[in-house]
């Protein structure tokens, strides 16, 4: 018999929500089998559109949700009943499934019936992505009443998506992505059945709704096999840890979309095979095949993705899926000795990694020390310096550089999606007509409550949660409710634990010796790079690799981690009175948040300090910035991470008037060339 075919989603939303909703519509249109939405930074970290830190980031990297009215025009016309909804999103997990709960009550639907998923996942924000509102411990009661009201109202509801997918792009291991999505699959577990809202004989139900969001990358026989060790070790855990004796509710449900790390500016269409390499390692084994996959645009690592081009991830899909003959038979891989070897030696390596979680006391406790952000900023390294020494080849990028020029990039700037920053004016003005129009009454009784609420512990929050939607309150007020509560949360950046690199010792002498001689000129101790992430784009991984190589390379270097205004950067490089300023943007927020903090920069009269940026940015953005003062601008295309400390060397030296070091010539002889400052 035929296996059905795996859900097939593509994540998607910008702009506004009725701008979203009619790519929605298109996308089912073509065959796509369940919604996969994206939520701007703004709606994920619990700010209102007009709150200072999102200015520039509205509708960027994902669709402004900030009230009910915009839940209501994002899902306009299609009928939540019969849909499949993922929803990436975890800090304000619980807020958004309120309002998607309202809008689907208006619809009248029956709440049992609605299928879908919340990501939920807050402990791997505190690692990767940096979506985090709240402190670890009121985080994970969120989670934890979210799951004890679908459990009793939404059976059908997936209400925590286990996500290792970003643990991976911010450089864990395939055993450690096992171990530390394991490890918060059993924190949040015992947290449910600790807090005895759900009774012990239901606990196979939660169990059963717990699925998980995992990366796939190019080298698809270990991936295949690593998911082979998850479903083992879940199987396991499940049963030996609570007693769940039914096998179906111990089964391994997991989704995917495969790995972004992995995509390349240079030669981008290279990226079309590495996609499909990747999803081959989520589909082969039938025992191990993924029930959802989206895959990412050839064109990722260039910018936000057009809807041709995500349409064509989605026929990759179904290409294999309808044409291929792959779903007709068993699995291909049972009674393979390679692949039995390899997937022991994953769960053996994943156990023991858990057993050392555990020893530190659980998940919690191991991120607010800083020992898992550590170990992922030291694996990232590893893997970069892997890149740098030509040990990990990557086609077009450090070997087989030579090319034709692309038909697809012919003209860069339209090989992209832009968002019209009339959209955020939109957005800001509808946020504006939203509040002027509803009842405050309601609204401020139903934050009150909220608020009391959240000073007890002992009730589920998802029926406050629920008054404020129904009220008309909006992200930013839920959110600010509970930062009153809970208060707000700055997780460890993992620089200052991380390892010495492992970069080449030649090329890093050099430029630590061009740093010293250049601090010595210019009368200090060390040259001083404040790397600063304006905005709300928590995607750290750059940022920290920059961080981490310029230290090696003899610099002090000033960074607070995630999340900081413009105002907040311009003033911390007065005060410390820095010789650069790195700012690192992944968002696509470069154009509004650069210039304003060059701005900030003169008005703290720090106008003469240097700005380098990094990110996603493309190469009319870059030249606009360049034109605007920026001293440089890296993208994904520049990966020699010792050769980009190099270059600001060089941009330090010219902003002092200083001569070329040595003299005549450049500080490393290597190009400058993937992910850099952007992370």
């Amino acid at each position: 018999m035929t296996d059905r075919p795996w859900l097939m989603r593509t994540y998607a939303g910008h702009s506004t929500a009725s701008q979203s909703n009619a790519l929605f519509r298109r996308n089912l249109a073509k065959g796509q089998t369940g919604l996969s939405v994206a939520f701007d930074l703004p709606t994920q970290t619990g700010y209102d559109a007009d709150h200072v830190l999102a200015r520039g980031e509205v509708g960027r990297v994902g669709v402004p949700v900030g009230h009910l009215g915009d839940m209501r025009a994002l899902f306009d016309g299609i009928p939540l009943e019969r849909t499949n909804t993922s929803m990436t999103i975890n800090a304000t997990a619980m807020w958004l499934l309120a309002l998607y709960v309202v809008v689907a009550e208006e619809q009248g639907a029956d709440l049992r019936a609605l299928t879908g998923t919340t990501q939920n996942d807050i402990i791997k924000e505190y690692l990767s992505r940096g979506t985090y509102v709240f402190p670890p411990g009121p985080s994970v009661r969120l989670t934890t009443d979210l799951i004890a009201y679908t459990v009793a109202r939404m059976p059908k509801w997936n209400p925590v998506n286990v996500c290792s997918y970003h643990l991976q792009e911010a450089g864990a291991t395939p055993v450690q992505e096992i171990a530390y999505a394991l490890s918060t699959a059993t924190t949040i577990l015992d947290a449910v059945r600790d807090s005895g809202q759900v009774p012990p004989e239901r606990m196979g139900e939660v169990v059963a709704r717990i699925s998980f969001f995992v990366n796939a990358g190019v080298r698809f026989v270990e991936e295949m096999c690593k998911m082979r060790a998850f479903a083992r070790l879940w199987d396991r855990v499940a049963l030996e840890r609570y007693g769940i004796t039914d096998p179906a509710q111990r089964r391994f449900r997991y989704g995917v979309q495969v790995n972004s790390l992995g995509l390349t500016e240079e030669q981008p269409e290279n990226n079309i095979q590495r996609i499909v390499l990747e999803m081959l390692a989520v589909t082969l084994s039938r025992d191990a095949r993924a029930r959802a996959i989206q895959l990412p645009a050839w064109n990722e690592a260039l910018g936000l993705p057009r809807p041709w081009d995500q349409q064509w991830s989605l026929r990759i899909q179904q290409v294999l899926a309808y044409e291929s003959d792959l779903l007709e038979y068993g699995d291909l891989f049972q009674g393979s000795v390679v692949v039995a070897a390899k997937t022991e030696e994953l769960t053996a390596g994943a156990e023991a990694e858990m057993a050392k979680i555990a020893g530190l006391g659980g998940m919690v406790p191991a991120v607010e020390s800083g020992y898992l952000k550590a170990r992922l900023v030291a694996s990232h390294a590893a893997r970069r310096a892997r890149i740098e020494a030509g040990e990990l080849k990557i086609v077009g990028v450090n070997c087989f550089e030579a090319t034709e020029p692309s038909p697809l990039t012919a003209n860069a700037d339209t090989a992209v999606h832009h968002v019209d920053p009339a959209y955020e004016r939109a957005v800001l003005a509808d946020l504006d007509r939203w509040r002027r129009r509803r009842d405050e009454a309601p609204v401020r009784a139903a934050l009150d409550r909220l608020r009391a609420d959240a000073a007890r512990p002992d009730v589920n929050l998802m029926d406050a949660t629920l008054a404020c939607a129904r009220a008309g309150a909006t992200t930013g007020e839920w959110a600010f409710a509970l930062r009153e509560v809970f208060g707000e949360y700055r997780a460890p950046t993992g620089v200052g634990a991380a390892p010495a690199g492992v970069a080449s010792a030649r090329e890093l002498a050099a430029v630590r010796e061009a740093a010293h001689a250049t601090a010595r000129e210019l009368g200090a101790g060390r040259l001083r790079l404040l790397v600063g992430k304006p905005g709300l784009d928590g995607h750290s991984n750059g940022a920290e690799q920059i961080a981490v190589r310029a230290r090696d390379a003899g610099f002090e270097v000033i960074y607070s981690g995630i999340r900081l205004t413009p105002a907040q950067i311009a003033a911390a490089a007065a005060a410390e009175d820095v010789h650069c300023v790195g700012l690192s943007i992944l968002s696509g927020g470069h154009a509004e948040l650069v210039p304003e903090v060059q701005w900030r920069l003169r008005q703290a009269g720090a106008g003469d300090i240097p700005v380098v940026v990094g990110g996603i940015i493309p190469p009319a953005d870059a030249a606009r910035l360049r034109a605007q003062g920026v001293a440089a601008v890296f993208t994904p295309r520049d990966f020699g991470l010792t050769a980009i400390v190099g270059r600001i060397v060089e941009v330090i030296r010219l902003a002092h008037q200083l001569p070329p070091w040595p003299a005549g010539q450049a500080v490393t002889t290597q190009p400058a060339a993937a992910a850099t400052i952007e992370g």
